[in-house]
């Protein structure tokens, strides 16, 4: 090599030099070497104790395990048909990602340059705002108010160089939503000036007939997006795929920023297979999360502890020391849950409605810990 190296801290723009990577958890194999605990019940990832549907799992054992070697469809066509089927819009209003995460950074990229800005709450997914300041965007946070978004707050942060305002509806970590009403009130007092993003990832989880559906709304609001994933309700979370629609023309731009290939013929295939039984699926799914929500806060209110318990499949605990701490005692007893901290919530845990045993070993879990803390055990 020729010349000198340069000193790696010139080489990196300031935005990635002062952003701290994000850690994931380690596998479960290595978890539970590290905890002593011979099993691992997953209550930290909002994932669905049933699985995939039906219909997805046949897909995913007759899946042609020759087509591994064969490029999966570059932009999922069959599955953008399926789905503009299923929705009434035009197959060109979708587009697929790697995740719904994937997709949050296809907009990102579409609309924002030097200068600009998005707007999102301070305590909500934090995937916004990671991708807006990595990619050197300022991303302004907006306080919750009520554990809810605040409107008036947002819309008072805007400014020329505002290209998106993320909504996550109903919000993950809090479950809190707004309602049509709100929604739309929101969306005229926008006017079209920036995109506005709505994160529906959980709305397969609400029953209340005042959730509105982003879907339809696209056709009054040209700028709004609404991204889906197949993550929660459909079980589908290791095979990493989500999608957004939006006006077609909306599309066209974002998909000028998408990476084609990046979804796997499997996951186009089991997700294509989850709109033929969506209706099962979404049906015993909001049945169990409504037997766990009832049952769990029963035992929470005789345990004395707070919750949060909003719309969607998970709920938010405040515990009475560090949810770090509460957290390696849970593991010890095999049960895995989230700390809170990094969603700017200290001392709450966050935690997956599943079926009722999951419930009842985490309750007895969380006893014992608050048994040992007072000293009576």
């Amino acid at each position: 090599m020729s010349g000198r190296f340069p000193a790696l801290e010139t080489l990196v723009p300031p935005y990635i030099q002062r952003f701290e990577a994000y850690i994931p958890s380690k596998p479960d194999a290595v978890l539970k070497e590290m905890f002593g605990c011979n099993h691992l019940l997953r209550l930290n990832n909002n994932e669905n104790a049933f699985g995939p549907s039906p219909a997805a799992l046949e897909a995913i054992k007759s899946f042609n395990s020759a087509s591994a070697s064969i490029y999966p469809s570059g932009d999922a066509y069959f599955l953008r048909q399926r789905l503009g089927e299923a929705t009434e819009h035009s197959s060109e209003a979708f587009i697929v990602g790697n995740g719904a995460n994937e997709v949050i950074a296809f907009v990102i990229k579409a609309f924002c340059c030097e200068g600009d800005n998005i707007i999102t709450a301070d305590k909500t997914f934090a995937v916004y705002e990671w991708v807006a300041e990595f990619s050197g965007f300022e991303a302004r946070l907006v306080p919750l108010v009520d554990y809810r978004f605040d409107p008036d707050a947002m819309l008072a942060r805007m400014d020329g160089r505002t290209k998106i305002i993320f909504i996550c509806n109903p919000n993950n970590p809090t479950g809190s939503y707004w309602n049509e009403s709100l929604l739309q009130q929101f969306l005229d007092r926008v006017d079209g000036k920036c995109i506005v993003v709505l994160d529906e990832a959980y709305a397969e989880f609400i029953e209340k007939s005042d959730f509105p559906d982003g879907l339809s709304l696209i056709r009054k609001y040209p700028n709004l997006i609404v991204f889906r994933t197949f993550s929660k309700m459909f079980g589908l979370a290791a095979l990493r795929i989500g999608y957004l629609v939006s006006n077609p023309k909306l599309a066209d731009i974002i998909r000028r920023t998408s990476i084609c290939y990046s979804v796997n013929m499997l996951a186009q295939v089991a997700a294509e297979a989850s709109l033929r039984d969506a209706a099962f699926q979404i049906s015993r799914t909001r049945a169990m999360i409504n037997s766990s929500r009832k049952y769990i806060c029963g035992e929470l209110d005789r345990l004395g502890l707070s919750y949060i318990a909003g719309e969607g499949n998970f709920l938010m605990i405040r515990v009475p020391m560090s949810d770090t701490s509460v957290y390696r005692r849970l593991m010890q007893h095999g049960v895995m849950v989230r700390t809170m901290t990094a969603f700017r919530f200290p001392n709450y845990i966050r935690l997956t409605l599943a079926k009722l045993p999951a419930m009842e070993e985490f309750v007895n879990a969380m006893e014992i810990l608050l048994k040992k803390r007072v000293g009576i055990q």
